[in-house]
């Protein structure tokens, strides 16, 4: 179950930000989404209704929205990102590499490479990411 924009908003509460008039345009448009949104997509939302919004605003807000964990990043594709409002636990992406559908995945096993990588290294691991890139059912189905 994903996080609501009512909670969302408490949660920015708790960690003492505002939640500005702007905020709340952006959260709506994420959270009344159910796909990865890039901030193009959010900005052409937004502006549509308050064209007063501007990038800098949504760049912001997401960082925030990320820093708390309230908004999953996907990082496919180069330098793009999008997201989207995150749903409670751990959680990697499947990415069909024809159509850009997302398909959210849980339980991973990593723990112990995530170990073995830090004695290693000595880097210490605050998290990772896992995305799979390939072709959905339905793109597969029209490939044959």
């Amino acid at each position: 179950m994903r996080l609501t924009e009512r909670k969302v908003a408490a949660i920015l509460r708790q960690h003492s930000y505002k939640l500005t008039p702007q905020r709340r345009v952006v959260i709506q448009a994420i959270a009344s989404n159910q796909d990865h949104l890039t901030p193009t997509a959010i900005y052409e939302r937004v502006h549509q209704h308050h064209p007063s919004i501007g990038f800098v605003t949504i760049y912001r807000t997401l960082e925030i929205l990320a820093q708390l964990g309230l908004i999953c990043e996907l990082h496919a594709g180069g330098s793009c990102r999008s997201y989207t409002i995150s749903a409670p636990g751990h959680h990697h992406h499947l990415i069909c590499s024809n159509c850009s559908r997302v398909i959210d995945f849980t339980g991973c096993e990593l723990g112990k490479v995530e170990q073995d990588l830090s004695s290693k290294t000595g880097f210490r691991i605050e998290g990772h990411l896992l995305e799979f890139i390939g072709l959905c059912q339905a793109c597969q189905r029209e490939a044959t």
